[in-house]
């Protein structure tokens, strides 16, 4: 794995040199500069995980075979993809829910130089995707359906944001309109196609398979990817900010978070009051008054029911499924996030 990780770090040098030479314009000296430090900070810094699993993915439909050093390289630019795909929200989004730290080091708005200028890397590290992938997938009979794939999951991955961000709008707080199935449509958009969903349809492309095949692995990633936001709600939360490298502000920004919609769901009229009255609020007193009334809802342990059972439910679905290439993919995803504590 660690060997898998060099190659595809040595892919992300390859890929930069390529963009920072990109013929389409002229670079200067400082907007070179710029552009190389902007993608050193944004890019490579998480844990890769999404791209490293179209490697993983792909060697695992192909029965575990050894792959070609061509292989390698497609399937690991296919993954920086995601990697970057990944760091355009994620700039966008700080700059949106003005974060502070982001993977245990400022926001990249955050930095002096940088400010709004922020948004427009947004935009630029949106269009390198389009240009690795016309850069080494151009002559492939799946390009087309590589385009598609990246232009439909950023289009769902945006249309998440947005209703996040309207379900949470400023100076309309009302509680009453979180429910579980609203923080599904969320996360379902927001999170699981992106994250779980892209990385397996990356690897399945190169196999040349056709993705109107395989709803049913569809279906299933996005039950995981479900299951990974609770998890991140969760440790929003419950979770030590050293281990996960952020501080957690969900209850300050009126998130539509998987604990507070549980909460609603148990309280009784006295507790929902308390939610009412200071969820939202960026007081640490209100603040320390929401994580009391889970903890006396016992929402840990109402968590560690539902990860039990969404690990159950989604063995049985994994195991339902035909092909057995295609289960060790999905097994593979599963376990890397159950019990995950970052």
């Amino acid at each position: 794995m660690a060997d898998l990780r060099s190659a595809f770090l040595n892919v992300y040098s390859q890929l930069k040199s390529e963009l920072l030479q990109d013929p389409s314009f002229e670079f200067t000296d400082d907007s070179r500069q710029w552009v190389e430090r902007m993608l050193d900070y944004n890019v490579p810094g998480g844990k890769l995980n999404r791209g490293l699993s179209v490697i993983d993915s792909y060697r695992l439909l192909k029965d575990g075979k050894e792959l070609t050093q061509d292989e390698i390289f497609l399937t690991s630019a296919l993954g920086w993809c995601i990697e970057w795909l990944q760091a355009y929200f994620l700039v966008l989004d700080d700059i949106m829910d003005s974060s502070h730290t982001r993977r245990g080091q400022p926001c990249w708005f955050r930095l002096p130089k940088v400010g709004m200028i922020a948004v427009n890397d947004g935009v630029i590290l949106r269009n390198h995707i389009t240009r690795i992938l016309k850069n080494h997938f151009r002559g492939k009979p799946y390009y087309v359906d590589l385009l598609d794939l990246f232009n439909e999951v950023e289009f769902q991955t945006a249309s998440g944001q947005m209703i996040d961000l309207i379900t949470t709008l400023e100076g309309e707080k009302d509680l009453s309109k979180y429910s579980l199935q609203q923080h599904r449509r969320i996360v379902q958009y927001k999170t699981a196609y992106y994250s779980f969903y892209l990385p397996v349809a990356c690897a399945l492309v190169m196999c040349g398979e056709n993705l109107d095949n395989h709803i049913d692995v569809k279906n299933i990633l996005v039950d995981m990817g479900i299951y990974f936001q609770v998890q991140d709600d969760y440790l929003d939360c419950f979770g030590n900010p050293e281990t996960i490298g952020k501080i957690g502000t969900d209850i300050e920004d009126f998130k539509c978070s998987w604990l507070v919609v549980k909460a609603l769901e148990i309280c009784n009229e006295e507790q929902k009051k308390v939610l009412y009255e200071n969820y939202g609020k960026p007081d640490p007193a209100n603040v320390a008054k929401v994580k009391a009334l889970y903890n006396e809802l016992n929402l840990k342990g109402v968590f560690e029911d539902y990860e039990s059972k969404s690990y159950e439910r989604l063995v049985t679905s994994i195991e339902a499924h035909p092909s057995k290439p295609v289960q060790a993919v999905l097994k593979s995803f599963l376990g890397k996030i159950y019990k995950r504590q970052k």
